[in-house]
């Protein structure tokens, strides 16, 4: 009896063991346990209902949506952020920056030189184009100085970090313009549609991104790129044109990312706008089992790294701390998730497990 519940134990850990090793287990883990816990503070945390905005149309409410819709832009940004640390072995410290000037662009086409103009100067496709190009356009930057002059991407980075939001108030000549309603309808709700409409955006761009990964060598030849960038050239692969791209696509999502920022509220201050959020997309790239050394590329972890992130400071909120205190909770929680997942502690607890092994063994054969 004893051997087959051994033989059983040992059947059923070899099913436990692959999805304990996962990459996702722990983001995903640690993002249920914190619903957990908001649904304790919380019990009517995961309802979700249907209410009305502020022209009384039928929108759907709850904390879940507010979620969902609130971490938008950080999941769009991890998903770029991904691209760039796999491939480039550094990280964008410059995204916040890039969607000030995103939103800048954003705003001068729709409202010209007007502070209050009566009505959109331009039609809001025409803005949402020049706004992805003008974060193409700064990633392109960022992906020439890393990929042709080989200076370390936190290193190029930081010039548009450090100019970025300066940049974003002279492309709306200084002033502070407030786009009419009907431009809000991007990053709020459309009139007679229930979702929030970022999350629709969102969606489609993991959609897309999806769609490239499996139709495309992309991820093939940014993880190569990342792991060994002098073996991938010589299998036919141009390192620099990939580290290059990887850039592009992350001012993409800069773009898209900045487009909703600016359409949430109507208009942009460069200078106080997403404070923080490039260290969040870091923070989700790590989170989400990728090595942030390069040559691991692990999108859906990025993208749940970024849910949990917003979960964690909806909870955070939800307990009353000050929001100057939040960032400094969500460093110590997240360090401590990122260093579980590093393989120094990982060998610790291996090696930990293999000593207990033994013992267990010589207990059972002495009964």
């Amino acid at each position: 009896m004893t051997k087959k519940n051994e033989k059983a134990g040992n059947d059923l850990m070899k099913h436990i063991k692959p999805v304990i090793r996962h990459r996702l287990f722990i983001p995903i883990v640690f993002l249920i346990f914190l619903l957990l816990i908001n649904i304790f503070i919380k019990p009517g945390f995961l309802k979700i209902g249907l209410g009305k905005d502020i022209n009384g149309n039928p929108v759907l409410i709850g904390n879940i949506i507010n979620i969902l819709n609130n971490s938008t832009e950080l999941v769009i940004l991890a998903i770029g952020m991904s691209f760039v640390t796999a491939c480039s072995r550094g990280q964008d410290i410059s995204v916040g920056s890039t969607i000030a000037i995103v939103g800048g662009v954003v705003m001068r086409v729709l409202c010209g030189n007007e502070t209050q103009p009566t009505e959109l100067k331009a039609p809001v496709i025409v803005a949402f184009i020049l706004g992805c190009l003008a974060g193409m356009l700064c990633g392109a930057f960022n992906g020439i100085l890393v990929s042709r002059f080989n200076i370390q991407p936190m290193v190029a980075t930081l010039i548009l970090f450090t100019a970025g939001r300066s940049l974003g108030s002279m492309a709306m000549g200084g002033l502070k313009p407030k786009a009419v309603a009907s431009f809000s309808y991007y990053g709020n709700f459309f009139p007679g549609f229930p979702i929030p409409t970022p999350i629709l955006i969102t969606a489609a761009v993991i959609i897309i991104t999806c769609i490239a990964m499996k139709k495309t060598n992309l991820g093939l030849y940014t993880r190569a790129v990342g792991i060994n960038d002098k073996s991938s050239r010589l299998n036919g692969i141009e390192p620099s044109r990939i580290k290059f791209m990887s850039y592009v696509i992350m001012g993409l999502c800069v773009g898209i990312a900045g487009f909703i920022q600016a359409s949430r509220v109507q208009t942009v201050n460069p200078y106080t706008i997403v404070p923080g959020i490039e260290m969040d997309a870091i923070l989700a790239v790590a989170l989400g089992g990728n090595s942030l050394g390069g040559g691991s590329l692990n999108l859906p972890g990025s993208i749940v790294g970024a849910y949990t992130i917003q979960t964690l400071t909806s909870m955070l909120t939800t307990l009353n701390v000050n929001t100057n205190a939040i960032p400094v909770f969500k460093a110590v929680i997240i360090i401590v998730l990122v260093a579980i997942q590093t393989p120094a502690v990982k060998r610790l607890f291996g090696r930990k497990t293999q000593a207990a092994k033994p013992a267990l063994g010589g207990g059972k054969e002495s009964a």
